[in-house]
């Protein structure tokens, strides 16, 4: 699976909240400032012929809709961010997060609770 470039992950991101659609109906799914029409329009082409999205002509418009959910896209992005920028290691991520001051206590101890609530499973 290829990294999405920006454009490409923003209007993943408007299709995966839609689910089937036409370019116009991604689009309003876009918060601004918004692309114009014939942009999206080729990104979702470029999302298609990438495997991203698959469509079907009904009448004279393209419905697309995603062949990757959401959840595989970020499984197979957060592994990468792991394996590629904090040695493999989760509790390495965790740790940048909590240097840089964007994860408090609290968020640490609802994440252990998390953790070990699924131990218990």
């Amino acid at each position: 699976m290829e990294k999405l470039t920006p454009p490409e992950e923003q209007a993943m991101q408007a299709i995966w909240k839609t689910g089937e659609g036409h370019v116009k109906l991604f689009l309003e799914n876009i918060p601004e400032p918004k692309p114009p029409y014939t942009t999206l329009a080729s990104t979702v082409k470029n999302l298609e012929k990438k495997g991203y999205l698959t469509s079907r002509l009904i009448g004279n418009a393209y419905l697309y809709q995603p062949a990757v959910s959401e959840e595989e896209y970020k499984q197979k992005f957060m592994s990468g961010v792991v394996r590629n920028y904090f040695a493999n290691s989760y509790k390495e991520l965790v740790n940048f997060f909590v240097e840089q001051k964007k994860l408090s206590a609290d968020e640490l101890k609802e994440i252990i609770n998390l953790i070990e609530g699924k131990d218990k499973k």
